[in-house]
């Protein structure tokens, strides 16, 4: 049977279905309620109303530092802010960064960063979710590029630009879509340059 053009399900749903397959291919284990974190977070950014939330100017480096110097429930907030827009921005529009004044490697860090600063503080329900996600923060950029492409937000038509990407990340992910497109990465290349 042919499948349905339009779906009947929540968004919440439709990301995890996205989210457990994604995960499934790439064989990366993880906490339920990590998982759920993921779920919620896509969820969260497909039902963002930027008109409730201030203008931020500072770029998302700049945010960070502030989040370290506030304290308390502030500061978590704003960790997890920057962990959580580190998370989707790499895993969204990893293709895009290419063209900016920084790379997804620099996401990757940031954000692992802010999780393990979460991680922490031990005072916190998510304790464990932010330990993982900091643990693991690559492979879970790689589970959402997987739904990026799957919601058909993104492209990896471009094999210059999937090879470019795994280059800068060494991502376990874009080195299979590499060897799936006939082109084995070669691990002894450092990361700026191109055979």
């Amino acid at each position: 049977m042919a499948e349905e053009l339009v779906r009947n399900e929540s968004p919440s749903e439709y990301f995890r279905e996205l989210v457990e397959s994604a995960m499934k291919r790439q064989r990366l284990e993880a906490r339920e309620l990590t998982s759920f974190y993921l779920v919620n977070l896509l969820t969260g950014f497909v039902h963002f109303d930027r008109s409730t939330v201030p203008p931020e100017d500072d770029a998302l480096g700049m945010r960070f530092v502030k989040a370290l110097q506030a304290a308390g429930a502030r500061q978590r907030d704003e960790l997890r802010q920057v962990g959580d827009l580190s998370l989707f921005i790499s895993g969204f529009f990893a293709d895009s960064l290419t063209r900016s004044l920084v790379d997804v490697d620099y996401y990757i860090y940031l954000g692992g960063y802010a999780y393990t600063s979460l991680a922490r503080q031990g005072d916190d329900t998510f304790g464990d979710v932010f330990d993982e996600l900091a643990g693991k923060f690559a492979a879970f950029v790689d589970v959402l590029g997987e739904v990026s492409e799957q919601s058909a937000l993104a492209s990896n038509a471009d094999l210059l630009r999937l090879y470019e990407r795994w280059l800068r990340t060494r991502s376990r992910r874009s080195g299979e879509l590499l060897a799936a497109r006939g082109i084995v990465p070669n691990p002894s290349v450092g990361n700026r340059f191109i055979q």
